[in-house]
């Protein structure tokens, strides 16, 4: 009989979660997955489909009821299920509630009911809108559109279940995650997937503006292990940033991947710097992001073929793609 312990991801099969997998495999943990592969990719986790230590279940969590077996015996549940993508919450944003808020109180019933000893939820520096910079954990919460929103509400559902249910809990709020399987869906997005789909092309970069804001991009396999400390950790009810501490210009990305560049108007309700103070997370669990941004980038460009079939996007698709967020959140920060 195994005596290592459980650890259950939902969202495993999706971009952070699947290197969740691989670093709890990695540590000697039975990993158990949960993902409707409706944003996750089966081929994420394809490499661990004959580990006897990996189990794979397609579900949705919000059909999930409290006494799953695969919950059964976990010390801790890392949640990273949901929706993202800004512009579909906004044209779709009950989806996005119920996905991103109802999903996670089915995770943390599920939880509960096992009696796990931590429960890691995936929050969202989107929470802190336009914020002033660096910023730390007790920044105003401003969302700008219903993604942040509903990021939001689920972390509040996990700090509750904590304050009830006494269920052990901790939040990650990523800033700017990057890292090889990086989502490609239709919808406009990450920047980093919309400019190696256009290297990959031959077709200009598309700059935002002029290039000059910054983003505090932290590498995948670095947010895993500050997922990893924050379960492993005596620790309860906390928040943490999570970003590298370092952000970086869309120019200096540009320069880096190398290639012609085409500008696209700025859009409403984005900041013109997003930049994590991770000076909590580093007193109270030691960690560190070990990955370097010129690292990162070279490992992203290593692994280029992962976006072969991503949409490719020009200034005449961004726009039409665009057209809501700019109709809705336009007036919003006059």
């Amino acid at each position: 009989m195994s005596l290592s312990k459980v650890a259950v991801v939902t969202g495993g099969a999706g971009f952070i979660g699947s290197h969740m997998v691989d670093l709890l495999l990695e540590r000697g943990y039975q990993v158990r997955v949960i993902d409707n592969l409706v944003g996750g990719r089966l081929e994420n986790v394809q490499h661990h489909l004959h580990d006897p230590n990996f189990v794979f279940q397609q579900q949705d969590l919000r059909v999930t009821a409290p006494d799953d077996p695969i919950f059964k015996g976990a010390e801790y549940v890392f949640h990273f299920a949901g929706i993202g993508d800004i512009v579909p919450s906004i044209e779709r944003p009950a989806e996005y509630l119920s996905a991103n808020v109802m999903g996670t109180v089915h995770a943390l019933e599920a939880a509960r009911y096992a009696g796990v000893k931590k429960f890691v939820y995936a929050a969202s520096s989107s929470c802190y809108g336009i914020a002033e910079v660096p910023t730390n954990e007790d920044a105003p919460i401003r969302p700008e559109y219903p993604y942040a929103l509903s990021k939001y509400c689920g972390e509040e559902a996990v700090l509750h279940w904590g304050l009830v249910y006494k269920l052990p809990v901790m939040s990650i709020r990523i800033f700017n995650a990057y890292g090889p399987r990086s989502k490609t869906t239709g919808a406009y997005g990450a920047v980093f997937g919309v400019f190696l789909a256009q290297k990959l092309a031959g077709m200009p970069f598309t700059v935002v503006g002029d290039g000059t804001q910054t983003r505090d991009f932290v590498f995948v396999t670095d947010l895993a292990r500050a997922f990893l400390c924050a379960a492993e950790s005596d620790r309860s009810g906390e928040i943490y940033n999570v970003g590298a501490g370092n952000p970086q210009s869309v120019n200096a990305l540009v320069g880096h991947l190398g290639g012609e560049v085409v500008q696209v108007p700025k859009r409403p309700g984005e900041p013109d710097c997003t930049w994590a103070d991770i000076s909590k997370i580093r007193s109270q669990l030691g960690w560190e992001p070990k990955v370097s941004f010129e690292d990162g980038v070279r490992e992203m460009l290593r692994n280029i073929d992962y976006w072969r079939e991503a949409p490719v996007w020009n200034p005449a698709s961004i726009q039409n793609a665009t057209k809501t967020w700019f109709a809705m959140l336009s007036d919003k920060n006059q």
